[in-house]
């Protein structure tokens, strides 16, 4: 292997680039670290692909990894690209685990992972109709690896100044295909994106059907459970009309530094402490 080969593969810090020894190197250092990326094979409207999630999980944190300090016990598994889906289930082209399945995917790979060491696994999720699950399947694999610390993270949440990049009733309705989603993809890959903009699923134009009774809403304090098909005809839910490149590199721009300052201050401290903590009674 030549030195810009090896060079091109180290940048990746993808542990299935690793061998063995390699690999049980990296995740019995201390504080070592997995970040797992997890999209969806799932509807996107008619101009955004099927992969769009797994897309933006795997390629931002392909950028967050490429600006941490290389001396950090931090590795990324390969992109999980099949979800929970069963919202978009009416439109063809839509792969969806189980409950179950996806659930038991989580604790096997992550037990698994924990009997080899590792003290930290991070759940790099972009798909918003898996996050109650994954925080759940998270919670099933702590209370059988309590030695390990699980972090079910959305790769929208938390990220500072989307209210003043996107309206607010998009970015609160805007739940799929939208404004976002569609400058997020014109920026990373443009040739992925069609042409059609379809505003059937806009929060503006919902039938007396689809719209929740008043104090309830899609989603929110007092959600409902909702499918696709209750909301757009076309699998859009927002409006892309105003989506935009420029939009899309500033989505990017912080999104990546968000999650490298939360990846950072995790790996600049000692949590979760060696040994769980003894609850008193």
């Amino acid at each position: 292997m030549t030195a810009q080969a090896h060079l091109a593969i180290s940048m990746t810090r993808r542990l299935d680039r690793l061998s063995w020894p390699e690999a049980r190197q990296e995740l019995q250092r201390s504080g070592s670290t997995i970040v797992w990326p997890i999209g969806a094979f799932e509807q996107h409207g008619p101009h955004l692909p099927l992969a769009t999630d797994a897309l933006f999980s795997e390629r931002i944190l392909s950028s967050v990894m490429s600006k941490l300090p290389k001396h950090l016990p931090i590795w990324s598994l390969p992109p999980q690209s099949f979800g929970f889906s069963p919202e978009h289930s009416g439109f063809p082209g839509t792969l969806s685990l189980s409950s179950g399945l996806m659930t038991q995917l989580v604790i096997e790979v992550g037990r698994q992972l924990n009997a080899q060491g590792l003290r930290r696994l991070v759940l790099f999720n972009a798909h918003g109709g898996q996050i109650g699950l994954l925080q759940t399947a998270a919670r099933e694999l702590r209370a059988q690896s309590p030695s390990m610390a699980i972090l079910p993270c959305f790769l929208w949440s938390g990220v500072p100044g989307l209210d003043a990049l996107i309206p607010q009733e998009e970015l609160s309705d805007g739940l799929h295909a939208g404004q976002a989603e569609t400058s997020l993809m014109l920026a990373l890959e443009p040739k992925l994106v069609g042409e059609a903009r379809p505003v059937d699923g806009d929060h503006r134009q919902l039938s007396s059907l689809a719209t929740p009774p008043p104090g309830w809403s899609l989603e929110g304090a007092a959600p409902t459970a909702w499918l696709t098909t209750d909301l757009s005809s076309s699998g859009v839910i927002g409006d892309s009309r105003a989506a935009t490149a420029d939009l899309g590199n500033e989505l990017e721009r912080r999104l990546v530094n968000h999650w490298v300052d939360l990846f950072c201050s995790l790996l600049d401290s000692d949590w979760p402490p060696s040994q769980p903590v003894a609850v008193v009674n």
